[in-house]
């Protein structure tokens, strides 16, 4: 019985420690949302009112002419798909429900003669696809929270360079798989299409009513200025966005983890009284039993 309830608090000790662990990640990330929300607010306006700013460009203006707005870009058939995963653990499905899109998305590509390129950001998915050996274009991994905005300009600056390109290692189309933020308890993962540029991905309750404008010098430098812009703000909102479901996701994860290893300490700490007591109980039964048998033989003490 004594070994038996040492290895019941040998496991309520190890709960107990993870338990801790648990609580001050929730606590870490409970305290970094609202920070990481403020910066996803403050930036998808800018998001919005530059895709209306192309719309407007696009839709007033017969000779608007440019890479990214052209619907049919079959140049190469080079795709670049960007995934947004996290750098750390603990966060529960966040970076397996991105991969998953990925992997849908890399699919669908490929079953219509598309090459993929695959451009990572973050150390889970880079891992994923390397421990696959499955080629991966160009990956940031680590990142810091706090520069999420100047890794959003390289990245755009890469991609963007790649999508300019006219030669036959340029890219037709740019794909980026991130998670939304819609709230601390909801979140999705979500594929967007940068390129061609889509008007349509700037926030469907916005107003699409453009007015007449009058574009200095001409409508084509304006849209070559842009287009770059665009792609720049959405992939920086992304990420943004991306965080912010992180941190949301990772502290239900370590709540529902803390609550776990609660319940794993209950059931130990009952079972580790119900030895003890059992072994109490049998060392009565015995005491009891010598002295029953030392009466039964008739012997008496002096």
């Amino acid at each position: 019985m004594g070994a038996q309830q040492r290895e019941y608090k040998k496991r309520i000790r190890s709960a107990q420690g993870m338990q801790k662990i648990f609580k001050a990640q929730e606590m870490i990330a409970a305290a970094r949302i609202s920070k990481a929300q403020a910066r996803v607010e403050a930036t998808t306006p800018y998001a919005d009112a530059i895709t209306q700013a192309i719309g407007a460009v696009a839709t007033h203006t017969r000779d608007a002419v440019h890479p990214f707005l052209a619907q049919d870009r079959s140049r190469t058939g080079r795709v670049a798909i960007l995934l947004i995963t996290s750098d750390r653990g603990m966060a529960g499905s966040y970076s397996s429900s991105a991969i998953r899109e990925a992997e849908r998305l890399n699919n669908t590509l490929r079953a219509e003669g598309k090459s993929v390129e695959r451009y990572i950001v973050g150390r889970k998915g880079d891992s994923y696809f390397r421990f696959r050996n499955r080629r991966v274009e160009q990956s940031w991994t680590p990142y810091k929270e706090t520069e999420l905005v100047e890794l959003g300009h390289e990245i755009a600056a890469t991609l963007n360079a790649r999508l300019l390109d006219e030669s036959e290692n340029g890219l037709d189309e740019l794909f980026v798989i991130g998670t939304r933020f819609i709230s601390r308890f909801q979140q999705e993962a979500r594929v967007s299409r940068l390129v061609p540029l889509a008007v349509v991905d700037a926030d469907e309750d916005a107003d699409t009513t453009f007015p007449l404008y009058d574009f200095i010098p001409d409508a084509a430098t304006v849209l070559d200025d842009l287009v770059p812009r665009y792609v720049t703000s959405r992939i920086v909102n992304i990420l943004l966005q991306s965080m912010a479901s992180e941190h949301a996701s990772r502290q239900r994860a370590m709540k529902t983890a803390t609550d776990n290893a609660d319940s794993q300490i209950t059931k130990f700490t009952r079972l580790a009284n119900a030895a003890r007591q059992a072994e109490i109980t049998q060392e009565i039964t015995e005491i009891v039993g010598g002295a029953d048998a030392l009466a039964g033989s008739g012997r008496k003490d002096r």
